[in-house]
């Protein structure tokens, strides 16, 4: 398929720059797969979706602060942000700077100092130095929250809350998982009040994820890599669902590409067992999805291979309408936008 495929025009105004007052009351297009119908709704009615027995799998990643301002030595403004964490001191990174800077170069951020000590690609691995704090405490004491590039705006204080989700719990992501923004801690215990299991998978968001698809051939596209997660335990209620009958609802694209990536791995969901490793999965139309059966998720980029992966799931045609439908009714689109409930196309 060709990238402009996945192309469809969004109005500017419909880009999402501060989060709904209230979590769970944001819209919801929710999407049939098979026949492409669609309903206008309210988040809180997702529960609806649910039966006792299902599965709800969430991405229990936490973005940290992972932009942080500096210069050069030679005075010269740096814009550091944080791809992946390697170690207590040491750093994968973007940078932005008039001039990249060179291996062995120092860059100043307040009182730290970080040595630029090699290149990979377009990005740097950083060092920290001179200091006995963690890259995680310099982050939580200098770092802002790291919004995507189409939020027209700097982060402020209340991001530190907006851009994270309830149940975040291991630092790490540099973009939030966006679908479980809606949720609140009382909405999720109603779904577990109706016999609705809950299940947690790691992934950690890079903030590859914003890169743009830039081959006009979407087969030739490379992804990212980014680390995840799935537990043992995951993979034996993902095999108990599916054996009584219940459906396995993946919370956001981090999700469905972690229980994916397993069973990619292993070959089946009956053979899924822990899975803790990097992956690159890139899935498109024309992908055989293995375990997830219905997906809760923001809109999408144009062309982005979000919006792929969503189309491998209800179908090109039913989800390009769907979108067309969104912006017709002038749905909020992106990280602070609204939701979709979607059942996966299996005809």
């Amino acid at each position: 398929m060709q990238l402009t495929d996945f192309n469809f025009n969004l109005p500017q105004e419909l880009i999402a720059q501060y989060p709904c007052k209230d979590r769970t009351g944001c819209r919801l297009l929710a999407l049939d797969g098979n026949t492409g119908e669609t309903q206008d709704l309210k988040f809180y009615q997702v529960i609806d979706f649910l039966k006792p027995g299902d599965l709800l799998v969430f991405n229990d990643t936490k973005v940290i602060p992972a932009r942080i301002f500096g210069n050069k030595e030679t005075g010269a403004k740096v814009e550091i942000l944080v791809e992946r964490i390697y170690t207590k001191d040491r750093i994968l990174a973007h940078t932005r700077a008039s001039r990249s800077p060179k291996i062995g170069s120092v860059i100043i951020v307040g009182e730290y100092r970080f040595e630029v000590v090699d290149r990979q690609d377009d990005l740097f691995v950083l060092s920290l130095k001179d200091t006995d704090e963690s890259v995680f405490d310099v982050l939580d004491r200098i770092g802002h929250v790291p919004l995507p590039p189409y939020i027209n705006r700097p982060d402020d204080s209340s991001d530190k809350d907006d851009y994270q989700t309830v149940y975040g719990r291991i630092p790490g992501a540099v973009a939030a998982p966006t679908a479980g923004l809606h949720f609140d801690e009382a909405l999720i215990e109603r779904i577990r009040d109706k016999g609705v299991k809950t299940a947690f998978v790691t992934l950690h968001v890079g903030a590859g994820t914003f890169q743009p698809v830039k081959e006009s051939r979407i087969e030739d596209h490379k992804m990212h890599a980014e680390f995840v997660h799935v537990p043992e335990e995951v993979t034996e209620l993902i095999r108990e669902t599916k054996r009584n009958g219940g459906k396995v609802v993946a919370v956001g694209t981090t999700s469905i590409r972690s229980l994916e990536s397993c069973a990619q791995e292993y070959g089946s969901v009956e053979n899924m067992h822990e899975y803790n490793k990097d992956t690159s999965i890139f899935i498109y139309p024309g992908y055989q999805y293995k375990v997830v059966d219905a997906l809760i998720t923001n809109f999408h980029l144009p062309q982005s291979t979000l919006i792929m992966l969503v189309s491998a799931f209800a179908g090109y045609e039913h989800t390009m309408q769907a979108y067309e439908h969104a912006v017709a009714e002038k749905y909020r689109f992106f990280s602070y936008g609204d939701a979709m409930y979607i059942t996966r196309k299996t005809n």
